[in-house]
């Protein structure tokens, strides 16, 4: 395949979302960059995906430091947090997870091969079931995973259901982006962090802290067809991809600079 094809293969595959999760996402554009590295071809991937600051970043610093030291980072940061999630997580466990996210399934990984005994609820996550990745991500790493349906999402961590072991301890979140006021995450992530928030559910945003902007974020709205194809004439259809989720829900940040409450993290990054 020439340089062209393989240019435009990962655009089209950063676009349709078969390349995933911000760090890979990331990783890709780098690649795609050295191919054409040119200010027209930094602004076709930054077009890409509007909500990834770690897309942002990383092609901003590649103009001062050198792609194998930006790609070292990527590593680096998910060492320190393997180790943070590692010493996080207790002994039988139940943590939730909402769609998919690299930083959240590697450490899930990381705590299980180092001998913790734990359990994972995640979400399907429709409408392109990032979910199902996680689920056969940390199934094939030996970690008992147990799916539901996005609608059950309350079910999966209600604490009240405990004579039917059903509930979860902890929420685990990637970010998309991390704001000053809260971060971007997949669609759902809001409804799920406010209803732990109210079962008294510590909330985890599980992310590099190179996912964080200053700059306003718009929300996708992606095609409706992956929602419902020949939907009928005046019905209309949204398709948010992400959702904002206010800091006041979330309780700590786990990041390569450490486990911070939202305001510390904020006082790192200033």
């Amino acid at each position: 395949m020439d340089k062209l094809k393989r240019f435009n293969s990962i655009l089209k595959k950063i676009k349709s979302v078969e390349i995933q999760g911000a760090k890979n996402i990331a990783k890709q554009a780098l690649y795609a960059y050295s191919l054409f590295p040119s200010p027209k071809s930094k602004n076709l991937l930054l077009s890409l995906r509007p909500t990834e600051p770690m897309l942002v970043n990383v092609l901003n610093r590649l103009e001062k430091q050198p792609k194998e030291e930006l790609l070292a980072h990527f590593d680096e940061a998910q060492k320190k947090i393997n180790q943070i999630v590692f010493k996080l997580i207790k002994k039988d466990e139940r943590i939730f997870t909402h769609c998919h996210s690299t930083n959240v399934a590697n450490s899930l990984i990381y705590s299980r091969k180092k001998g913790k005994r734990f359990e994972v609820y995640n979400t399907e996550t429709r409408p392109l079931f990032q979910g199902r990745k996680t689920a056969i991500e940390l199934k094939n790493a030996g970690i008992k995973t147990t799916t539901f349906i996005d609608s059950a999402s309350l079910i999966a961590m209600a604490k009240e259901d405990k004579k039917d072991k059903i509930y979860s301890t902890k929420i685990f979140l990637g970010a998309d982006a991390l704001l000053p006021q809260g971060i971007i995450n997949k669609i759902g992530s809001g409804m799920i962090a406010e209803l732990a928030h109210d079962k008294k559910i510590p909330v985890y945003i599980i992310a590099d802290s190179w996912k964080f902007t200053k700059k306003k974020v718009p929300i996708e709205q992606r095609k409706l067809n992956e929602i419902w194809n020949n939907a009928p004439k005046k019905v209309t259809i949204k398709n948010p991809a992400f959702e904002f989720v206010p800091k006041k829900n979330i309780t700590a940040i786990i990041s390569e600079k450490g486990i911070l409450s939202y305001n510390e993290f904020l006082r790192k990054m200033n």
